[in-house]
């Protein structure tokens, strides 16, 4: 079985940074997200993106932005892999010319084979937790019954993850990678060294 890839998402500075990479994250993701407690500015995530050295993945996400304000990011942040968390379409998502992650809420009704089949040029597929008027974020999980272990594209599990939980969502779920952002916090935006080192290892040995 390959090795579970570990995105750390919502870094704020290059402290934080630091440690995601040292202990041992393959992804870290920067939101420019308004709303969100975790937003940055360009000029953060710029000086954060130059931090982290040419082999670990930088991760810009996105809610329903404008083309413009993503090209404005894309050229002036070093991003790897764009993220997007709204109602954008393929068409949209592909426009960039850079590897994207779609992510999909997981509402009661949905059919995840076809939500996934809609993005078949993503790069992976992001499944999340679902509440109502609320894009990503809400540290809640979901029924990992639901994931497909055949899936047509790498699935990356998000969504209430913590050290406690992520080892029994790898076992579960047999996913490319997973994706925590509150769950390492010692408070909104704030990563917590320990809490990190631990869930990476949780994750990486389960």
């Amino acid at each position: 079985m390959n090795a579970i890839r570990v995105k750390i998402c919502g870094i704020t500075s290059v402290a934080d940074a630091q440690i995601a990479v040292k202990a041992g994250a393959d992804a870290i993701g920067l939101v420019f997200y308004a709303p969100s407690p975790r937003a940055v500015s360009i000029e953060q995530a710029r000086e954060i993106a130059a931090s982290v050295g040419p082999f670990v993945t930088v991760v810009g996400l996105f809610v329903n932005a404008e083309e413009s304000y993503v090209r404005e990011v894309l050229a002036n942040v070093a991003l790897h892999v764009l993220q997007f968390h709204g109602d954008e379409s393929r068409e949209f998502c592909e426009q960039f010319q850079r590897p994207y992650m779609k992510a999909i809420r997981m509402r009661p009704e949905l059919d995840v084979a076809q939500a996934i089949a809609e993005y078949r040029s993503a790069a992976a597929i992001l499944l999340d937790a679902y509440r109502p008027g609320v894009p990503g974020g809400t540290g809640e999980t979901f029924d990992w019954q639901r994931v497909p272990l055949q899936a047509a594209r790498p699935i990356v599990l998000a969504g209430g993850l913590t050290p406690e939980n992520v080892a029994l969502a790898v076992q579960s779920t047999q996913v490319y990678g997973v994706d925590v952002s509150g769950g390492v916090e010692s408070a909104p935006s704030k990563k917590d060294v320990h809490k990190i080192e631990e869930f990476i290892h949780n994750a990486k040995h389960a």
